[in-house]
């Protein structure tokens, strides 16, 4: 079997990979297996695989130039291999540098651009209205830019009724105690 990045070499390291339920396998030669980043001296980490072949358009195409590029941090150097491998960023300017490829893990593994971690049950409702009123306040900020001011007034009255229930129920919170 021919490696599907090369097309030359015959392939020695066969991947696969479960997505949704869809199976795609991945067969390498050692050489484009090192070019992508994947140590064969070592165990292969749920990085390699998010990172080194998240990123390719399809089974059958190789990469292109733009997907071999080492990206590097201008603050702390760390390489994109560096970052693959130790699955940890370096310093604060590491997420610009890597938006990318953190956008790939967390949709990988959240199945969605957003990371939703857990909330105490307590806190649950609370933190839900408080995203909620966020987005308001944003949502208002660009009809005001776009001079949208009745839509910008409605958000408003939303996000004032949101803050009465939250209100509402930190007070009843405190009376039972």
């Amino acid at each position: 079997m021919k490696c599907e990045c090369c097309h030359e070499a015959e392939a020695t390291i066969h991947l696969t990979q479960v997505i949704d339920g869809e199976v795609k396998k991945l067969n390498l030669c050692q050489v484009c297996a090192q070019k992508n980043g994947i140590d064969l001296n070592s165990p292969i980490s749920i990085t390699d695989v998010l990172l080194g072949l998240g990123n390719q358009q399809s089974e059958s195409t190789p990469p292109t130039d733009e997907s071999v590029f080492d990206l590097s941090c201008s603050r702390c150097q760390m390489t994109r291999a560096e970052f693959k491998k130790r699955a940890r960023l370096g310093c604060p300017e590491c997420y610009n540098a890597f938006m990318g490829e953190l956008n790939a893990i967390t949709h990988a593994m959240h199945h969605s651009r957003q990371h939703v971690g857990k909330i105490p049950a307590r806190q649950g409702n609370e933190a839900r209205i408080t995203a909620q009123i966020a987005a308001l306040q944003k949502d208002i900020e660009t009809a005001i830019a776009k001079e949208e001011y009745e839509t910008a007034a409605s958000l408003r009255d939303k996000i004032k009724r949101l803050k009465e229930v939250t209100s509402f129920t930190q007070e009843g919170e405190s009376d039972d105690a």
